[in-house]
């Protein structure tokens, strides 16, 4: 029998707490995606390979290996978008996050409708990132490859993950210029309330960290410019 082809989005959640898991995937169907549930480090991993989920919900907190190793063992293999799921604080946890590949974050409690919205942005993110056409900008000695999703400081390649270097491109896109964090959540994130300022703020100290300090100016109280030759 021939496989029957969906339109729908397939989503992984990776989660050991059982009762939060059924609850995502609960949520997440009622939108409309279709769920599968992975509840240690292998078997995420596993379910990663063999199902390509379109976006990954992802706890931290595993048994197997935890959700650290999980995402870098799935984005070596195929890159994907990743909402990571913590009932940690440290901003330290959050950084490591993003450096191996998740491009959002959702610390626990959090709300279900929240979370619902999280992922739609994820997917019409990396939806844009399919139909952006092929350009390359140059400022400066800074160059970044749209099509090849390629980024040189000076000859250099720095490694960015899907996210940061969305961000790095929209700054690009208005160089000198000061861009409010809400702006920046609305349109790289497609959020379209403030409640996500820490996330801009992470991603943009991991773009200094890969890039150098002296790239991206804050303007304390509003927002970030990014500080290269027209």
């Amino acid at each position: 029998m021939q496989p029957v082809e969906t339109t729908e989005r397939r989503v992984l959640v990776v989660e050991d707490e059982r009762a939060i898991a059924d609850a995502v995937a609960a949520r997440l169907r009622a939108e409309g995606f279709a769920v599968q549930i992975a509840g240690d480090g292998p078997s995420a991993v596993e379910a990663a390979r063999t199902t390509r989920p379109d976006v990954v919900v992802l706890d931290v907190m595993l048994p197997g290996f935890d959700g650290l190793e999980v995402c870098r063992r799935i984005q070596a293999e195929r890159p994907v978008p990743v909402l990571m799921l913590t009932a940690r604080g440290d901003e330290t946890d959050l950084l490591v996050g993003l450096a191996v590949g998740a491009d959002d974050y959702m610390a626990k409690p959090f709300s279900m409708r929240e979370l619902a919205a999280r992922v739609h942005a994820l997917l019409r993110r990396a939806e844009k990132i399919t139909a952006a056409h092929e350009s390359t900008i140059r400022l400066g000695d800074l160059e970044i490859n749209r099509a090849e999703r390629r980024v040189l400081r000076a000859g250099v390649e720095a490694h960015l993950t899907p996210t940061e270097f969305d961000l790095l491109v929209h700054l690009a896109g208005r160089p000198r210029t000061v861009l409010p964090r809400e702006r920046l959540l609305a349109e790289v994130w497609g959020w379209a309330d403030a409640s996500g300022t820490r996330t801009v703020d992470s991603h943009i100290k991991a773009l200094r960290r890969k890039l150098g300090a002296d790239l991206i100016r804050t303007v304390h109280g509003v927002g970030y410019a990014l500080e290269v030759d027209r």
